[in-house]
């Protein structure tokens, strides 16, 4: 029995020598789980040039939840600069839209509110009746609105995106990528206007009445991180925790994606690492300003001999911190002779930039105004003046 009981002791303490290392191994296993499932993808873009700064997973189909919204109001911003809409203009809610469940502001049948008031409730508190009523409006149905979106995502380069909902409500096929979103978010930004929403932490709707509601933005980042101003949240039990975020600082601004993070304050924390390391290590400089003149360029047969090439964008240069622009070489590419008539924003050519025969960025070259084609009285004119200079 001693022999025994003494064998039992070294089995034992041999035992348990070898426990404290199988255990370390499992949790550090499981600790690397834990960090390799924090996200199931992300990305962060400069707005202006569109370089990607960081990816990963970023192609992966993943469901958006109410990041859904950003082409929602995308198309809201477009309609308002074809002056489809207007902020004043007011928007009935029909059984449908106020049917929608999950985030809302409780729009009842047959109420109606302005344009403005519906921005509100769609980027403060990720309405979806708001939503499904502006789709309504906008399209006739949300049916046709969503037809709209697929169009405009596969207009934008987005080929890894399918929408069925203006909200991101869970349903079947409905889809997109942290890249995609990326770039509907830049879309997006180009109206600046939106930012004069997703920017506020709180306000209110029905303020002077008996129904006034409280609306408190989903994006906690906008009053916790320097320079946050946008842009939308999202969350399903699928879908797990989402964000598209935006943020600028000295000039530069960023959008950042994540999607499918375990918790919000998981999510809020790996965005802010990313805007955090993309400001530490980079800056833009600007070149030439949106719509800036660039040469002149003859028109055949137009009613102007002469018009100006604008830029359609800001001209800006992505800069390595400390990097500096000396070295670089500017050229003007057209596309092909101009020929009457041209619509105005027409694309005729790019502006380059290089250096040391790399390609920092290409910048669109447009006509800005319409050029028509000119009549025989105006040809006669040009012609027989030439022939008087000669």
């Amino acid at each position: 029995m001693k022999v025994f009981s003494v064998w039992m002791i070294c089995a034992s303490l041999l035992f348990a020598s070898f426990v404290p290392a199988g255990s370390a191994f499992a949790e550090q296993k499981n600790k690397a789980d834990q960090e390799d499932g924090k996200l199931k993808s992300a990305i962060v873009m400069e707005q202006e040039t569109g370089k990607i700064l960081f990816a990963n997973n970023e192609n992966k189909k993943l469901p958006p939840a109410s990041m859904t919204k950003v082409m929602t109001l995308l198309l809201i911003f477009k309609a308002l600069k074809s002056h489809q809409l207007t902020l004043k203009d007011k928007i009935n809610v029909s059984e449908h839209a106020a049917s929608m469940g999950g985030s809302q502001v409780f729009l009842e049948p047959g109420e109606s509110m302005t344009v403005d008031e519906m921005l509100k409730a769609i980027c403060i508190a990720s309405a979806n009746d708001a939503s499904v009523a502006m789709a309504e409006h906008i399209a006739g149905s949300e049916k046709a609105f969503v037809e709209k979106m697929n169009h405009e995502a596969e207009r934008l380069g987005m080929k890894n995106t399918h929408f069925v909902n203006p909200t991101g409500l869970p349903v079947a096929n409905h889809y997109t990528t942290a890249h995609d979103m990326a770039i509907m978010a830049r879309a997006l930004i180009k109206f600046p206007e939106v930012l004069h929403y997703t920017s506020k932490y709180e306000d209110y709707l029905r303020e002077n009445t008996d129904k006034k509601f409280w609306l408190v933005n989903t994006n906690k980042l906008i009053k916790t991180y320097p320079g946050a101003d946008g842009l939308k949240t999202g969350f399903t039990n699928d879908a797990k925790y989402c964000l598209t975020a935006t943020a600028q600082r000295n000039g530069m601004r960023v959008v950042a994606v994540v999607m499918g993070a375990p918790t919000p304050k998981e999510r809020n924390k790996e965005i802010a690492g990313f805007m955090d390391n993309a400001f530490a290590n980079y800056s833009t400089k600007l070149l030439l300003k949106k719509h800036k003149p660039v040469a002149m360029a003859k028109v055949n047969k137009g009613d102007q001999a002469q018009v100006p090439i604008v830029t359609q964008q800001p001209t800006v240069l992505l800069l390595k911190k400390g990097e500096g622009t000396k070295g670089i070489e500017k050229t003007i590419k057209m596309n092909k002779a101009l020929k009457a008539p041209i619509k105005s924003g027409t694309v005729v050519g790019q502006y380059i930039v290089m250096k040391k025969g790399k390609v920092l960025s290409k910048t669109p070259l447009i006509v800005k105004d319409q050029v028509k084609r000119a009549t025989w009285w105006q040809l006669f004119k040009r012609s027989a003046g030439s022939i008087l200079t000669h």
